[in-house]
């Protein structure tokens, strides 16, 4: 799964001032066990692009819950799949192609 956050730049600024904003990431993300972790800018605000597993829908509140409450967040989780995810999809793939190609 891939998890997109934004933090309003209020709450960013706020968070940088008192000196909470990695503190709180770190605990975030010590929770969620992620694969890997990016942080950049989207659209004029702090971002982090986040890859973790997922394997039942029910856990999206422990994923989410904490950047909502921690910075008002903007959250979006989307299905991602790496190389091997995308070979095991082959057959599907072909299967579609041959009957909607």
């Amino acid at each position: 799964m891939m998890l997109k956050v934004s933090l309003p730049v209020d709450k960013g600024n706020a968070a940088i001032k008192d000196g909470s904003l990695v503190t709180k990431i770190q605990s975030i993300l010590a929770d969620l066990k992620p694969e890997a972790a990016y942080f950049t800018e989207f659209d004029g605000k702090r971002t982090g692009l986040i890859f973790f597993d997922m394997t039942d829908t029910s856990e999206m509140p422990a994923v989410a819950e904490p950047w909502f409450l921690a910075f008002d967040a903007s959250v979006e989780i989307k299905a991602v799949m790496n190389r091997d995810d995308l070979a095991k999809a082959r057959p599907g793939i072909e299967r579609a192609v041959e009957s909607f190609g």
